[in-house]
């Protein structure tokens, strides 16, 4: 082979490392920004995890905020055209109620609150009532969506400031006392599935911290 052409050979042989190395470092510039965008999603998502749906079970007591605790009495499946679908079906013991709620819709339901936050309810219900001065139609709202808001926070607050102290229906309107009367029972509900004890034990616990007094004992 002649010089000349070994020399030209020689030239394009050292171009091609050239672009070739400028690829190779294109594609692994590329694959670092790659994993450098990737880290972040990846952060976000062990964030969220806590926040995933949670698995209840057969026998589990739940919150349903419009409706107050329900037991889960069946855990089954159903199917609607192709897609199959699993179901809790839930007894709302106060309302004689069965709700059917898909197990992908977790966020309609809460677990029942613990020892601690009952004992932190008992300790808003001891505390003063909260005089407001605004239109009773507007705090009857705000009432009711307290009561349907599922917290149980939010239900104590409600039960102590519209306790009037005494079972005289006279001293509370027709809708205060309505209002009254099912965020009382809502959260009598919660604190009997909680503490398992009687019906009649927790009215005792709860009147005590309301400072309520029964009507026997007005009449002596």
């Amino acid at each position: 082979m002649p010089k000349k052409k070994k020399v030209k050979k020689l030239k394009l042989l050292k171009k091609q490392k050239i672009k070739n190395k400028k690829i190779v470092t294109k594609v692994t510039d590329k694959k670092s920004t790659v994993a450098g965008n990737e880290e972040k999603p990846e952060i976000k998502k062990i964030k969220k995890q806590p926040n995933e749906k949670r698995i209840y079970n057969l026998k589990d007591f739940v919150v349903y905020p419009k409706h107050g605790v329900g037991k889960i009495v069946a855990v089954e499946k159903a199917k609607i055209g192709e897609i199959e679908i699993n179901f809790y079906k839930i007894f709302i013991e106060k309302e004689k109620l069965t709700l059917t709620v898909p197990t992908n819709q977790q966020s309609k339901l809460r677990p029942i609150s613990s020892i601690n936050q009952i004992n932190k309810c008992i300790s808003i219900l001891k505390s003063k009532p909260k005089i407001k001065r605004t239109m009773w139609s507007r705090r009857a709202q705000e009432y009711d969506q307290k009561i349907n808001s599922g917290k149980i926070y939010e239900l104590s607050e409600v039960v102590k400031d519209l306790n009037k102290n005494t079972d005289i229906i006279a001293d509370q309107s027709y809708s205060e006392r309505q209002l009254f009367e099912k965020a009382y029972e809502r959260l009598k509900s919660e604190f009997e599935a909680v503490l398992k004890i009687s019906p009649e034990d927790v009215k005792k616990k709860m009147d005590k911290a309301l400072g309520r007094v029964q009507v026997s004992e007005v009449m002596e």
